[in-house]
């Protein structure tokens, strides 16, 4: 479709009803009747299930070939999904999502299906997209209704102070900042139990020094806390996708299985006040047959980006906006030239041990952290879990096994996250299909700074791990003594070593899944988070973030879906007030 093109508008509350033609009308029949039938909740507690956005969630096959909306969201992910809902309040709405949604998948459902998900990723559609940077560390993004919130530990903590003072270029509303906060811990916080491994470590942090002791809060603050958790006292989890039961029914459209091919953009048009700007007003997205559809924006509509720290920047580049001799060697049509479309690219170093306990532990997830004063030279964050994993024993070991399979065994780790950071690394195609994970650098360790911060983080980990608390999950060993078995790589024996120390980060290095930037606030993206040089386009996600805002980022994340949800809302709402009071102007 040329980019000034608009297609024919369908009625939003007949689209549904219009699907585009497929050989399979009977499976898709099915479906939208399973759609219709499975329960709903009502719109006022999140909390009392996860289907209530059943009714206005449908796979993208039922959807017409061209239909026009006011919003378009592209990633109904962990800001996606909040933003989506807060527009539909009066507007309408698609949402568009690469995956599925959380019901068809049990194990994510449940916090002992945290790995599993993770290591289960062979199918096309898991939820759980997995990628190696070309570091060589495993990591994973989400493709789900709820994005990476639906696929992560659980684990909710809002954003350190500073992440809002030191932000460039946008002034946050530290009133609706809280009011958004509370708006999402309404639908997916609760407050966790601890048992033995978490207690002990929450014990160790103490005798190790971080201190004070803070009990359970959703702030950020120095000393040892116990965070929020979305996974709620039965063990089930709630995500971003639960906010949706806040939008209004009849304004939101969600897509399933939607693949978002490109941004259409408008033709710059010579005669008005930004003559060389092309515009969003639509994008093209397949079905999981592979036909396309064409969703379009309508006057004073917006296009947003919510696709995440790979998603966002990778449909930039495939539509046209990026470094101008790069998007000409893929042959992409420039739109825009921008050379730091996915440069400022940033992952949190994760590095820890893991050791199989001397006494039986219960499943846990991240719920306890240490957090030294933030502006201390060690300032690297602690937190730890226990889960049953698979554990394959040497050849030569004591146990009277099959080495070639597995025994599942309960492993409980300890480790530390280098906050920031500021090692930067970049993004790139690795083909035209959107489907297929772009090529991504992080560039662990290029800054000595997060190298100092590392060194100091495991040497702390190692004063918890010598506290007294650790001491019932040592194992009596040869001779006698003590001792921890380590699975995978120990604490280096001298630990006021720094080049073994360093040498440990660095070998052991691994993700906490907190990757961020690719369109930062300031390079790619204004304080209002509107694309640069493209009008009625902007990306609401992680990719503008250009540190990570704490321990974790999914509850700022959440609050920015809101927060920008509503700050747009406002804004039509003042360019409706102008116009009009534009029009009763008495004219010279």
């Amino acid at each position: 479709m040329p980019p000034g093109l608009r297609p024919r508008v369908l009625p939003f509350k007949k689209m549904a009803m219009k699907p585009s033609p497929s050989p399979c009308l009977p499976t898709q029949f099915l479906l939208f009747l399973l759609l219709l039938l499975l329960p709903s909740r009502g719109e006022a507690s999140p909390q009392q299930g996860p289907t209530s956005y059943a009714r206005f969630t449908f796979d993208a096959t039922m959807f017409p070939t061209e239909a026009d909306y006011d919003y378009i969201v592209v990633g109904g992910g962990t800001a996606g999904c909040p933003l989506a809902a807060t527009l539909s309040e009066g507007h309408r709405v698609l949402l568009l999502e690469r995956g599925g949604a959380p019901q068809e998948f049990p194990s994510l459902m449940n916090q002992e299906g945290f790995l599993r998900t993770l290591v289960e990723t062979d199918a096309s559609d898991s939820p759980s997209h997995a990628f190696t940077s070309e570091d060589g560390v495993p990591n994973a993004r989400g493709r789900v209704l709820g994005g990476s919130s639906a696929i992560n530990a659980g684990f909710y903590s809002r954003a350190h102070r500073g992440f809002f003072e030191n932000s460039p270029a946008h002034d946050w509303n530290m009133a609706l900042v809280n009011k958004s906060y509370e708006w999402v811990e309404r639908a997916v916080t609760f407050q966790p139990v601890l048992r033995s491994w978490q207690s002990a470590i929450r014990d160790g942090l103490l005798e190790a020094n971080v201190t004070p002791y803070n009990g359970f809060t959703v702030h950020h603050v120095a000393g040892t806390k116990i965070g929020a958790s979305t996974f709620d006292s039965s063990g089930r989890r709630h995500s971003a996708a639960d906010l949706l039961s806040f939008a209004n029914p009849d304004n939101i459209r969600v897509a399933l299985r939607a693949s978002v091919d490109r941004i259409l953009l408008s033709s710059p048009h010579p005669g008005s006040r930004r003559r060389n700007q092309h515009a969003a007003i639509g994008v093209v997205y397949r079905d999981r047959f592979g036909r396309q559809h064409h969703a379009m924006t309508r006057p004073g509509g917006e296009v947003i980006l919510c696709a995440g720290a790979l998603g966002s920047p990778q449909l930039l580049l495939l539509s046209g906006v990026g470094p101008r001799a790069y998007l000409a060697s893929w042959g992409i049509p420039v739109a825009l030239h921008n050379p730091d479309v996915g440069n400022c690219l940033y992952d949190n170093p994760r590095n820890g041990i893991s050791i199989i306990p001397s006494v039986p532990l219960d499943h846990s997830l991240i719920q306890v952290v240490g957090i030294p004063e933030s502006d201390a030279a060690d300032a690297s964050f602690l937190e730890a879990a226990s889960n049953v994993v698979p554990f394959f024993p040497p050849s030569r070991s004591v146990f009277l096994h099959d080495p070639a399979s597995p025994l599942y065994v309960t492993v409980a780790t300890l480790m530390e996250k280098v906050p920031g950071p500021f090692s930067a690394g970049s993004l790139r195609l690795a083909s035209l299909d959107v489907r297929d994970n772009p090529l991504v650098r992080f560039n662990y360790f290029s800054s000595p700074e997060d190298l100092a911060r590392c060194v100091a983080g495991v040497r702390r980990l190692g004063d918890v791990l010598g506290s007294r608390s650790m001491e019932e999950f040592r194992r009596v060993g040869w001779w006698g003594r003590r001792e921890f078995r380590f699975v995978g790589p120990g604490l280096p024996a001298n630990r006021s070593d720094e080049a073994a120390v360093a040498e440990f980060c660095r070998r052991t290095v691994s993700t906490l899944w907190h990757y961020h930037g690719g369109c930062v606030v300031g390079k790619v993206v204004d304080g209002e988070y509107r694309v640069t040089g493209v009008g009625s386009l902007r990306v609401v996600d992680g990719s503008t973030f250009s540190v990570s805002p704490g321990t974790n980022p999914q509850a700022t994340l959440m609050m920015m879906g809101r927060y920008m949800g509503r700050k747009m809302i406002e804004e039509r709402r003042s360019r409706r007030r102008r116009r009009k009071a534009s029009s009763l102007a008495p004219h010279a």
